[in-house]
């Protein structure tokens, strides 16, 4: 297949890459740099520098390229502002979907959250409603999810990647990244708040493997959702950072993600759980 992902240099895309094309597909990454360019040239892809902003721009690098997919794994994570991320999931996956539409690309594959959905009690299933009544500040990560979720849908084929917390090479988790930077501190708390993780091997291997899967929302988080008085401690005896003591709280959104779907459809995880992922972050 041809297949243009969008957003080929982050964390998941540096690992995807390479993935795709060992399975014979030809691949076009857009990024926003010529450094991601050189990258995207070493690994054997073909590159555009792009502005995922820029309508007419996605719309020409899209139809010159005449994929059979497109993956959407556009974000802007690295400063960790939730306006930023929610303007591409609206804005940018707008761009992204009406060129694929103009260009006649019948699948598209993008990345969505695990950490969406409504409050309740114990881990959500993909059946379970987005938590789209939201209050501030939720509701700008949710506005942008449900716009980028709806417009994907759009497409014949879409898969939406709903991911657990990535941690793995290039990631908030990694060694030297922000989370060990708040152990540090003492701002990341070992609450109940519960979270589902993916190592970003993982997720990209389901990338791969959801383009031969049926429409639909797919949670992809390994098979222990976890309080953060259970895996905060881990983390940090992973990264060599003081734990924190254990406190109370979190909020009800916080419950975590099943797999059950992606196990049913053949996804098998290197890592199954964060419990032996966190220490191997290469």
């Amino acid at each position: 297949m041809r297949i243009f992902i969008a957003g080929a240099t982050g964390a998941i895309g540096s690992v995807l890459v390479p993935l795709l094309l060992d399975a014979g597909h030809t691949v076009t990454g857009s990024t926003r740099t010529e450094q991601g360019l050189a990258e995207l040239a070493a690994r054997g892809a073909n590159g555009v520098r792009l502005d995922v902003f820029d309508r007419d721009a996605v719309a020409a690098a899209v139809a010159a390229d005449a994929p059979d997919a497109v993956i959407h794994q556009l974000t802007a994570l690295g400063a960790g502002n939730p306006a930023d991320n929610a303007r591409i999931r609206i804005e940018g996956t707008r761009n992204l979907v009406d060129a694929a539409k103009r260009a006649g690309v019948r699948t598209m594959i993008a990345q969505s959250i695990a950490w969406a959905y409504e409050p309740g009690q114990g881990p959500a299933g993909e059946a379970t409603p987005l938590d789209t009544g939201a209050p501030q500040p939720r509701q700008t990560t949710l506005g942008g999810i449900t716009a980028l979720e709806g417009a994907v849908s759009e497409i014949d084929r879409h898969v939406i990647l709903r991911f657990g917390a990535f941690y793995g090479p290039g990631t908030w988790y990694a060694p030297g990244s922000l989370m060990a930077d708040r152990l540090t501190g003492g701002t990341l708390p070992a609450n109940d708040a519960v979270s589902s993780f993916v190592h970003v091997r993982d997720a990209a291997q389901a990338t791969v493997q959801a383009l031969d899967w049926p429409s639909g929302p797919v949670n992809i988080a390994d098979d222990h959702p976890a309080p953060a008085h259970t895996w905060v401690p881990a983390l940090a005896a992973a990264l060599d950072r003081p734990a924190p003591p254990r406190t109370r709280g979190g909020a009800a959104w916080e419950r975590g993600a099943l797999n059950t779907r992606a196990r049913s459809l053949g996804w098998t995880p290197q890592h199954s759980t964060w419990r032996t992922g966190f220490a191997d972050q290469r």
